[in-house]
């Protein structure tokens, strides 16, 4: 008899190890996952192996692509590498299969999952001072709750399936299979979850290879769910983006549908499935997603195309000085870019506001440009402040192209270096942050107060940002910013000897003490970047000034 309660115990246990196993992969890997991903994507097929190889150390293609989506959406993945990264991840998620199916149903689950859960949780309790060592008992616990849970709905079912006469029962066609697939995935937001329950279908008998396959197809379909979730309300970007997953998936879908036979054959090579349809269906699943990925990664081009028109993009407007200002008219146009530099810094500081200290609302108030509503007023993005960086040197190697004076040549060299400071400062503060986010998750309470320290200092530097953009050529300014030099010079003597004390009574380890200084040194120096920058601006001002004297 069927053991309804089991069977939902056994799911539901392996759920949450797939979950704890996702968790705990991702704060081991820590911030050297997102590096890779974000790194190793230049090219689509540096990108496709990349998708592979992180989820298959993640275990997890929604994990993945939900990481991808954030990428797109702040701009540091374009579109075409993204569905290449997408394209990997359903080949890595194959790696899940392969280890349920051999381990799974090759040993006596208990003789594994039950030691790994005891090992586990005793290294919880005696290693509990090491977030490391916590993570690797939370992932030994993990694969034991994994094995765990699918030896119960196996047990479950082995009974159930005894007493079904298969040959009696209707022949409902591939179709409801497929759409079984899809729902139970949907449902449980895991195609792995969704795989496991169709290996134990298929190793007690309940349903055969073709009807596998067939469930198989509808999980790979299903797991578009979440990614197109994860794309209500954003950008369009995302939304291209999530729709090409649902393209993927569903086009591959319909393509082994139609080839059914034929991959049936191909499976047959390397396994018999009338003699171990479980490993059949590893390898079915393998195959699916590996010909998923020769039919369209060809076809990336022509799709990104497609999605682009389908979901346009509205480019933030960002110039506020430049655009109306012509290049020929030398003194007008140093005016502009020095302006226009200025709004840079502005915006720049927002952004990395709004990542570390989520506060938006001042680009809003101070940037609002008119009451056209077809002009965006929407906190940049870093490809958009790529892109203003451009517009600005593009201005100015226009401005070069005409003939302009030595005294004016030295007013516009400061400008354009304060241009690239910005942006230099900008791009380290950027890939600081999740350098700075994982230290303010540590469990150490003085790294802690480091990740606070960091944002005060950041606070106290968007603020002074704002007073200065306001009215940058008041008298006391040139003061103001060499007090505030001190000021950033003094919380950087004051961090570092906060750190060489704790090192000394141990408060933090010796690993540790050099991520806080690096991350500190990169910080500092985008600080006085940006100081540096303003200085410059100024006393273009003041020369501008001179020389009109």
């Amino acid at each position: 008899m069927f053991d309804g309660w089991k069977f939902l115990a056994g799911l539901g246990i392996f759920l949450f190890g797939m979950f704890m196993m996702e968790e705990s992969i991702k704060l081991l890997a820590g911030r050297s996952l997102k590096t890779m991903i974000r790194r190793f994507t230049g090219q689509r097929v540096k990108a496709l192996f990349t998708g592979i190889f992180s989820t298959a150390v993640l275990q997890s293609s929604s994990a993945v692509s939900l990481m991808v989506l954030a990428f797109v959406g702040a701009g540091l993945l374009p579109l075409g590498n993204a569905i290449a990264v997408i394209m990997g991840a359903k080949v890595g998620t194959t790696l899940t299969a392969w280890i349920v199916a051999v381990v799974g149903f090759s040993f006596k689950i208990d003789a594994l999952a039950l030691p790994m859960i005891g090992i586990g949780g005793f290294g919880l309790i005696a290693l509990g001072q090491s977030p490391r060592y916590v993570n690797v008992s939370k992932l030994c616990v993990a694969f034991g709750f994994l094995f765990l849970g699918l030896d119960y709905m196996k047990v479950s079912v082995e009974s159930f399936a005894s007493a079904i006469d298969l040959s009696a029962l209707p022949d409902l066609g591939l179709w409801v299979y497929v759409l079984a697939g899809i729902l139970m995935t949907a449902v449980m937001q895991s195609s792995s979850a969704t795989i496991a329950v169709i290996l134990t279908t298929i190793f007690t008998g309940i349903i055969d290879f073709n009807q596998g396959s067939a469930m198989v197809i509808g999980a790979n379909v299903g797991t578009t769910v979440t990614i197109l979730i994860g794309a209500i309300g954003g950008i369009p970007a995302k939304k291209q983006a999530a729709l090409s997953s649902l393209v993927f998936n569903l086009g591959t879908a319909l393509a082994v549908l139609v080839t059914l036979p034929a991959m049936t054959l191909m499976v047959g090579c390397l396994f018999d499935p009338a003699d171990n349809a479980v490993l059949g269906i590893a390898a079915f699943h393998t195959l699916f997603n590996l010909f998923g990925v020769m039919l369209f990664f060809p076809m990336i081009p022509a799709l990104v195309r497609q999605l682009k028109r389908l979901f346009p993009e509205r480019k933030n407007i960002l110039t506020r000085y430049i655009s109306n200002t012509s290049p020929d008219v030398p003194e007008a146009a140093i005016a502009a870019l020095r302006k226009e530099v200025f709004h840079q810094l502005f915006l720049s500081v927002q952004y990395i506001s709004n990542r570390y200290l989520a506060v938006p609302k001042p680009f809003m108030r101070l940037v609002g440009r008119s009451t056209d509503e077809s002009l965006q007023v929407r906190l940049p993005d870093y490809s958009d402040l790529e892109r203003l960086h451009a517009e600005i040197f593009t201005f100015y190697a226009h401005m070069q192209a005409h003939e302009i004076s030595r005294t004016e040549a030295l007013q516009l060299e400061p400008v354009i270096r304060s241009s690239r400071s910005i942006m230099n400062a900008t791009m380290n503060l950027n890939e600081l942050h999740g350098e700075i986010e994982d230290i303010g998750r540590e469990d150490n309470p003085f790294m802690v107060n480091a990740y606070q320290d960091f944002k005060i200092r950041l606070e106290r530097l968007q603020t002074f940002v704002e007073k200065i953009t306001r009215a940058p050529d008041d008298p006391g300014v040139p003061g103001e910013l060499e007090e505030f030099f001190k000021v950033v010079v003094e919380a950087d003597k004051q961090f570092i000897g906060a750190c060489s004390k704790a090192v000394a009574r141990s408060a933090i380890q010796e690993h540790e003490v050099t991520r806080l200084l690096m991350a500190n040194r990169f910080f500092t120096q985008s600080n006085r970047m940006v100081i540096l920058s303003m200085q410059a601006l100024i006393a273009v001002e003041q020369s501008t000034l001179g020389s009109r004297d």
